[in-house]
């Protein structure tokens, strides 16, 4: 029976190393797939820092171009300030065009009466001296 010991003992002992060779491969196989994460993490953060880098280069293009907009948005402002003066300019020159314009057709419309009797002065005038100078002609024959 001491022999069933030993036969025991071996395999016993060949079960242990068996055990131990699996959990070693185990271990191997693990640490290949934490040296694969810990690899892919590295490149993973590499990306993000290259994506931090041009994200921050970004903002500050974006920056620059709210601030030139910002200028060119004051600089029109003060185009379309002077455009509406521009306007009130033209609409006060329309005002005053008109105003001439109706003070010279009732300028010409006061004058239009006066033109008018002082033709039918003249016409009157013509006619006593048509008659006058008919009578004096009459007479002298």
């Amino acid at each position: 029976m001491e022999w069933l010991l030993y036969v025991s003992i071996a395999i016993i002992a060949v079960a242990f190393a068996l055990l131990v060779v699996f959990i070693i491969s185990t271990l191997k196989a693990l640490k290949n797939t934490m040296d694969n994460v810990s690899k892919t993490v590295e490149d993973l953060q590499g990306q993000v820092e290259g994506i931090t880098k041009e994200s921050d280069a970004l903002l500050h293009k974006t920056n620059a171009l709210a601030e030139d907009l910002q200028h060119k948005s004051e600089s029109l402002n003060s185009v379309f300030a002077a455009a509406q003066d521009l306007g009130v300019t033209f609409q006060n020159l329309n005002h005053s065009f008109k105003r001439v314009s109706d003070s010279f057709s009732q300028t010409a419309e006061n004058r239009s009466d006066q033109v008018a009797k002082a033709v039918e002065w003249s016409n009157a005038a013509i006619s006593v001296w048509s008659r006058w100078k008919s009578k004096k002609e009459a007479g002298s024959k």
